[in-house]
């Protein structure tokens, strides 16, 4: 039984109220969207529903009208596995490199992160412009990544920095101690230890190059990536195949997010399982 004395004061509620409605803000919209987006071949794009089918997301496929819906998936997908990559390469031997402290080092990290303050749609701008002063075609692949980077290399430096900050040097130190090589160190156990940092700025670098659309659409070239179909779709379709879209892209932004997470967690679980079994070796 609760006393009197341990009865949540009023601003509980009142703070749950509001985490409540925010909830609802923020994914009422989507799951909005969602439900539309099974309306009925004869289905609008409002309420109520006219019937329930998969109809729309088959038209993705189907109707050439919709635009080059498999084609800028595909392109999305790989840039954003390419920025993803080059984010973890960079982010990793960016973070190495500031252990140790250097002259202009100050400056260099907030020039590395002042991207994050100017406004997107500039700086594909100003990429756009410098391959047309140097005469060279716009592509998704070149400066739509080089674009893209301006957005996802400050996260992840932000990020590994973070995770640096708390790393222990002491085990770097007993490998060095047993004999382990500059290679050794980093391969067996430096970049053991950073893996679920680095999992996390993949993550980071594939969702904000995934749906990055003020950078990217003045250098993706005559080839959009999806979310510029999107924005294209919105001026000429009239029909749930622009929900069907949103839901797709969602389900795949998830299946990522739960990979990586699971990614993590295997990892922690095999780092736990190593040290009890190094413990129990041990005591042996």
């Amino acid at each position: 039984m609760h006393s009197a004395d341990d009865a949540r004061p009023w601003t509980f509620y009142a703070f749950a109220a509001f985490f409540t409605l925010f909830v609802l803000f923020l994914y009422g919209p989507m799951i909005v969207i969602y439900i539309l987006s099974f309306q009925g071949p004869s289905g609008g794009m409002t309420f109520p529903l006219n019937g329930v089918s998969l109809h729309w997301f088959g038209a993705l496929i189907s109707q050439t009208r919709v635009g080059d819906i498999a084609g800028s998936f595909v392109r999305s997908i790989g840039l954003a596995a390419l920025v993803a990559l080059v984010t973890v390469v960079l982010s990793v031997l960016a973070g190495l490199g500031f252990r140790r402290r250097f002259r202009g080092s100050a400056f260099a990290f907030y020039l590395a992160i002042a991207s994050l303050i100017m406004p997107g749609l500039f700086v594909g701008l100003g990429i756009a412009l410098a391959f047309r002063l140097l005469g060279l075609e716009t592509s998704w692949y070149v400066s739509g990544l080089g674009a893209q980077l301006t957005w996802t290399l400050p996260f992840g430096l932000l990020i590994m920095f973070a995770v640096l900050g708390r790393f222990n040097r002491s085990y770097e130190e007993a490998a060095i101690d047993l004999g382990a090589t500059n290679w050794q160190k980093l391969r067996e156990v430096t970049l053991p230890m950073l893996l679920p940092g680095i999992i996390g700025v993949a993550l980071f670098g594939f969702t904000l190059s995934y749906d990055e659309l003020a950078r990217t659409a003045l250098t993706a070239g005559s080839e959009n990536t999806l979310p510029l179909e999107i924005w294209a779709m919105t001026t000429n379709v009239t029909s749930p195949t622009l929900y069907a879209v949103g839901a797709v892209t969602t389900i795949v932004s998830f299946v990522v997010i739960v990979i990586a997470l699971s990614s993590i967690a295997f990892i922690q679980r095999r780092r736990i399982r190593g040290a009890r079994d190094a413990t129990l070796a041990s005591a042996e």
